[in-house]
């Protein structure tokens, strides 16, 4: 049975649209013996989430509670089809864990080339940890050239509870996990698999992406979740890394669809 050392993609009420607070996104971890709880709010762009303050003032959270470890970062919004990010470098650097995602609400949504585009300009600039999400069937993506990318930058692909449980959320989501794990497992690319939790309650919960990844024969050496002392070593290693110039506009925040 897949022993689950982490979650590193998780919300709490700061991020405007989840529900709990940081001790019981913490409290949760604990029950579920969790070794890394990742708080990744979102990035500014996101209707209703915190600003840069937030991020910045993060220095002052203790980083362990008990035998659980804390990592504090953002799910930074990918703005365009040059892979910009949504937070200046200053920021960046101060964080713990850089997710970087697309979200519709400061993101337009391209061909196949372009979105792909945008994900691997993301990756190159050496801020991103992983990628959030790369399953929406309505933001399409060549996966080929995509886990090639992850490969060559080093970058986690994520597998994402909540695109997979909650129906009509992302578009396809199994059947583009399924194509995206076969390509991983063919090259070698290690995965990520998060709650995406915006709620106490989904905290370490990854049973659709447990069903995905059985379904696609997926090496649980390619998972990055079950250790959670290798995923820190690599952790430091990576963000040692020379960077690229990240050209960092205010995100522009797009009507909320009714």
């Amino acid at each position: 049975m897949f022993q689950n050392e982490m979650d590193l993609h998780t919300h709490t009420l700061a991020s405007g649209h989840a529900y709990s607070t940081m001790s019981e996104l913490i409290h949760a971890a604990q029950e579920k013996n969790l070794k890394v709880l990742g708080i990744t709010e979102h990035a500014e762009g996101v209707p209703g989430t915190c600003c840069y303050l937030y991020f910045a003032n993060q220095r002052i959270i203790p980083r362990t509670y008990e035998n659980l470890r804390l990592l504090f970062g953002a799910e930074i919004n990918i703005l365009d089809y040059d892979g910009t990010l949504s937070m200046d470098e200053k920021l960046m650097s101060g964080l713990d864990l850089r997710l970087a995602g697309i979200h519709k609400f400061c993101y337009t949504e391209g061909t196949k080339k372009q979105n792909t585009d945008a994900l691997i300009n993301a990756m190159k600039s050496g801020w991103v940890d992983a990628i959030t999400h790369p399953d929406d069937g309505d933001c399409p993506v060549d996966y080929d050239r995509l886990t090639d990318a992850a490969k060559a930058y080093d970058v986690l692909l994520e597998v994402n509870n909540n695109s997979l449980f909650m129906d009509g959320l992302r578009k396809d989501t199994v059947k583009n996990n399924l194509e995206m794990l076969k390509l991983c497992k063919a090259k070698g690319v290690k995965v990520l698999l998060s709650s995406d939790a915006h709620h106490y309650s989904q905290v370490g919960g990854i049973a659709k992406c447990l069903d995905v990844i059985e379904k696609a024969g997926f090496p649980e050496e390619l998972i990055v979740n079950r250790d959670a002392y290798a995923f820190l070593t690599y952790l430091d290693e990576k963000h040692a890394q020379p960077k690229r110039k990240n050209i960092y506009p205010k995100p522009v925040e797009r009507e909320i669809e009714a």
